[in-house]
C-alpha cells in the first residue's frame, strides 16, 4: 500500500530531477497513450507552477538566490560590492525620505490654497480674484 501511495512522488521527485523537458515528453506521451492523461498532466503543470517556472527544481539547492548575494571569491570585491549596495540603499532611504517631504509640502500649499478660498467665499469674495465687483 506505500508503495502505491508514494509512487506519484517517486515519478514527481524523478521528473523535477530531469527538469522541464521530463515534464513536456511526459505529457506528450500521456496524450499518445491516452489524451485524459496528458490533459491531467498539463493541468498539473499549470496548477503547480511547473509550465512557467524556468526550473522544475525544488528551491533550496542554489535556485532561489538572489542576484549578486553569491560570494566572487575575492573578498576585496565582495567588500566593495558590500559597501556599493550599502550605499545605494541609504541614497534610496534618503531619495524616499525627500519625495515623502515633497509630498507633504505640496499637500500642505494645496491645503491652504483651499482654505484661503473658502475664507475668501466666507467674506462674499468671488474665487475668481474680483472681490465684490459691482455689475
Amino acid at each position: 500500500m506505500t508503495f502505491i501511495a508514494s509512487w506519484p512522488a517517486q515519478a514527481e521527485a524523478w521528473l523535477d530531477a530531469r527538469g522541464k523537458p521530463a515534464w513536456i515528453a511526459a505529457m506528450v506521451i500521456g496524450f499518445v497513450v491516452f489524451w485524459p492523461i496528458g490533459l491531467a498532466l498539463l493541468a498539473y503543470m499549470i496548477w503547480s507552477n511547473r509550465m512557467f517556472n524556468s526550473s522544475c527544481r525544488k528551491r533550496g539547492d542554489g535556485w532561489s538566490r538572489r542576484p549578486g548575494t553569491a560570494s566572487s571569491g575575492n573578498t576585496a570585491f565582495d567588500a566593495y560590492k558590500a559597501e556599493t549596495l550599502r550605499r545605494l540603499e541609504d541614497e534610496q532611504a534618503a531619495f524616499e525620505a525627500f519625495l515623502q517631504r515633497l509630498r507633504e509640502a505640496k499637500d500642505k500649499t494645496e491645503f491652504d490654497l483651499f482654505m484661503d478660498e473658502r475664507a475668501r467665499r466666507a467674506r462674499g469674495g468671488t474665487t475668481d480674484g474680483t472681490e465684490g465687483a459691482a455689475v
